[in-house]
């Protein structure tokens, strides 16, 4: 018969510290331990609550007796169960006012728009460099190379997540008083990644209140989630599926592009690719069940058409010579492969976050880590297994792979990089905000790229650039304010809700 005492928790999810910090946990095993220790008589006779058979999709963390649990990090002792700490989250919830509860939702709202504006300018400033030397690359240095730098740029992802690990690992040591050991710092950032990752699947799978795009309570997919991992569950298969099918639209989206430049204008190019922010709306209507508002509708309309003014306000055509070269068949060709490039990269947004991203309410800190980690999948993905079509491009003679050397490797190196924190910054920003919100920011770095060019070249920037760019940047003050508004207003409505479940 299953005792109380046999009964296992999981670890706590949405509020489990990271990278092994049980200095709060050990404060909970001394009461408990204090508790177990002393002289109170048991009855012989098993507790009422426990059950003797489980369904294996439901936590066992649900019993309301205390279990003893091997210490991940390292230590002895126990850890307290997830109902206890569910309890005494509910009771902490309770115990609130409403103007605390709002205030606090207001304080994480802003974490997360101050987390956002930092990787923004980052993707900003990082984005803009990398454009100037993949430019320089190929047109001065000679080495165009379209597939092996995608390749070599996506595969850089990789590298995410270790440096986020060592950057985690410094920030512990400089916290903790007394010494850390790597193992117990290695347990508990797995065990909060795995946590993280099980969250994200069960809002989809095994929690079906989720619904739609991350919008359900973060609590219950957190105790969904623990019993998952009680009963042995691997995130992994989730990860690996979602990773292939996100990297796919992204690649190919990208792909499009370095196809297309040869085959239409440059003003097509620009002003058809960036219409992804128009489509990343369309796919976050049905696959995140966003509202359709008009303020938000507006904006990327105005985003949109500052592109259009940008790409064609000065004609459009940089010469004669551009429009004799290019055969009106190979032109439409070129323009339908950048369309269905900006569509999949809409699309590769949106999923991403529907299937890659915590749900609302996880703490912003969390969000980021997860968004690295899953960057680096993505860069894992392409180093393992989209290194197949460069002997083919090679053999065919499409795209003879060269190694590059001397200032084109060294320059390469630092593309590489800066892509690397682009890409990184922006599912971030996706994570923290929304698709929506990313891809009209992303839309700054052609006002940006051009003010760089300016100084750069000497070229002053024409009365279009100037116009469009300006339009571009009020689209996104508008959709960053409507944006805010409405998180208030979901975290009001929560608040709502709550204050409606306590008094029934």
């Amino acid at each position: 018969m299953l005792r109380a005492s046999d009964a296992r928790s999981a670890d706590p999810l949405l509020n489990s510290p990271l990278g092994g910090d049980d200095e709060e946990n050990n404060d909970d095993d001394r009461v408990r331990r204090s508790y177990l220790s002393s002289n109170r008589r048991t009855s012989p006779l098993p507790s009422s609550t426990t059950t003797t058979s489980l369904h294996p999709r439901i936590a066992p963390s649900f019993a309301s007796t205390p279990t003893d649990l091997p210490d991940h990090g390292g230590g002895g002792g126990h850890r307290p169960t997830l109902a206890r700490r569910a309890t005494a989250t509910s009771t902490t919830m309770s115990s609130r006012s409403p103007h605390q509860a709002a205030a606090a939702a207001r304080l994480e709202a802003r974490k997360k728009y101050t987390y956002a504006a930092f990787f923004l300018v980052v993707s900003l400033v990082t984005f803009t460099v990398q454009t100037e030397l993949a430019s320089y690359i190929q047109h001065d240095l000679g080495w165009d190379k379209a597939y092996c730098m995608l390749y070599l740029t996506h595969g850089s992802w990789v590298l995410l997540w270790p440096l986020q690990l060592g950057v985690l690992w410094l920030q512990q040591r400089r916290r903790r008083r007394r010494e850390l050991s790597w193992r117990r710092f290695w347990d508990g950032h797995v065990r909060t990644v795995q946590s993280i990752a099980l969250v994200v699947e069960t809002r989809d799978g095994g929690g079906k209140a989720g619904g739609g795009g991350g919008s359900g309570n973060s609590h219950h997919h957190g105790a969904a989630a623990g019993g998952l991992l009680e009963y042995g569950h691997s995130p992994w298969p989730y990860l690996v599926k979602t990773t292939v099918f996100v990297t796919t639209a992204l690649t190919v989206a990208g792909l499009s592009w370095y196809l297309a430049v040869s085959m239409t204008t440059p003003s097509d190019l620009t002003a058809i690719y960036n219409c992804s922010a128009f489509f990343a709306y369309a796919f976050s209507v049905p696959l995140l069940k966003e509202r359709l508002r008009a303020d938000k509708l507006l904006a990327v309309a105005v985003a949109i058409v500052g592109v259009l003014v940008v790409a064609y306000g000065d004609g459009g055509e940089s010469s004669t010579d551009d429009k004799d070269a290019l055969n009106p068949a190979t032109r439409f060709a070129g323009n339908i492969i950048i369309g269905v490039g900006s569509v999949l990269y809409g699309l590769y947004e949106v999923l991403y976050k529907r299937y890659a991203c915590p749900p609302d309410g996880t703490d912003a800190t969390k969000g980021v880590i997860f968004a690295n980690t899953f960057g680096s999948l993505v860069g894992a993905f392409t180093l393992f297994v989209l290194w197949i079509p460069l002997p083919v491009l090679h053999v065919l003679g499409w795209e003879t792979f060269e190694i590059p050397t001397g200032e084109t490797a060294w320059l390469l190196f630092i593309s590489v990089i800066m892509n690397m924190m682009f890409s990184g910054s922006f599912l971030v920003l996706i994570s923290l905000t929304s698709p929506v919100l990313s891809s009209v920011a992303g839309l700054l770095t052609i006002f940006t790229v051009a003010i760089v060019d300016w100084w750069w070249t000497g070229t002053p920037l024409s009365a279009a650039a100037v116009f469009g760019g300006l339009m571009i940047v009020a689209a996104f003050g508008m959709l960053s304010w409507s944006t805010w508004r409405e998180m208030n207003e979901e975290e009001r409505r929560k608040q709502v809700d709550l204050s409606g479940d306590e008094d029934g």
